[in-house]
């Protein structure tokens, strides 16, 4: 496995069933596309042939919402040899999933659920994530989730996890600028202390999205524009590890493709604008 991390793949969006035609009957202005992984792990159906022609034309990433990289339960071998199966059928960039466990006792909760922030559950996490990446024979990216709840046995921060995890396991990040700011919100603490601390070195993709307000605390809902908060992470994000690829997911309220082209252009400014002033300062 090479020691560099990918170069930045530009500006792209989560691929959903409603943009299929429009994407393959015109030309968007869309640099890459990330899938999630378990909608195409099937033997065939129109999903994956749409997901053939749009990989013939995208760089595509695979994103996973099932692999519970963080549970104590045994592996599913199906999953896993599907995973992989995709992964020779579409050549992704990478393949990502989330630090978290999504279920128990043979039972998806479908919920990306948080871990404690202990020694113990890190070496479990590292020793897992390698289980992964040897089975792929690549590297796993891995990805922060939102939380609204924390651990009283947790031995250390978010942030330390993670970069921790990174190192030891010897993966990539997928550092989700919109996870960032609606946990810091809901538990209080500083997004910039958590940038300052991931390993510039690791993080190979950002994800931009909405969020919503509950009675208590944020909820990362994927069903609304991104903030003004996120935009100003993202453009600190920016600042921090440079060129990275970036995307906008809309699983909710989804809008016309068109729509959602003018929130990436958004996205291109603020990195546009970030390069600009590094380069006044050089």
């Amino acid at each position: 496995m090479s020691d560099f991390r990918p170069p930045s793949l530009g500006f792209g969006l989560g691929l959903r069933a409603q943009h299929y035609r429009e994407i393959l009957d015109g030309n968007p202005d869309i640099d890459w596309f990330e899938v999630i992984s378990e909608n195409y792990m099937v033997p065939g159906g129109q999903p994956l042939r749409m997901l053939d022609a749009i990989a013939e034309r995208y760089p595509v990433v695979m994103h996973g919402v099932s692999l519970s990289i963080a549970s104590t339960s045994p592996f599913d071998r199906d999953y896993l040899n599907n995973l992989k199966s995709l992964a020779g059928r579409v050549k992704p960039r990478w393949i990502s999933d989330h630090l978290c466990w999504t279920g128990v006792h043979g039972v998806n909760l479908h919920d990306l659920l948080p871990v404690p922030y202990t020694e113990e559950a890190l070496q479990h996490v590292v020793s897992r994530v390698e289980q992964v990446q040897d089975f792929l024979g690549r590297r796993m990216v891995i990805e922060n989730v939102s939380s609204y709840i924390q651990y009283e046995c947790s031995e250390m921060s978010e942030w330390e996890f993670v970069a921790e995890l990174a190192r030891r396991a010897d993966c990539w990040l997928l550092l989700d600028v919109n996870n960032v700011f609606v946990s810091g919100v809901n538990h209080d603490f500083s997004t910039r202390r958590f940038l300052d601390t991931i390993p510039v070195d690791r993080v190979v993709q950002f994800h931009l999205a909405g969020h919503s307000e509950g009675e208590t605390c944020l909820i990362d809902t994927h069903d609304q524009p991104v903030c003004e908060d996120v935009w100003q992470l993202y453009a600190k994000a920016l600042e921090r590890f440079g060129p990275v690829s970036t995307m906008i997911e809309r699983d909710g309220n989804i809008p016309p493709l068109a729509e959602l082209i003018l929130e990436l252009d958004r996205a291109r400014a603020v990195a546009s604008s970030v390069a600009v002033v590094e380069d006044a300062f050089q």
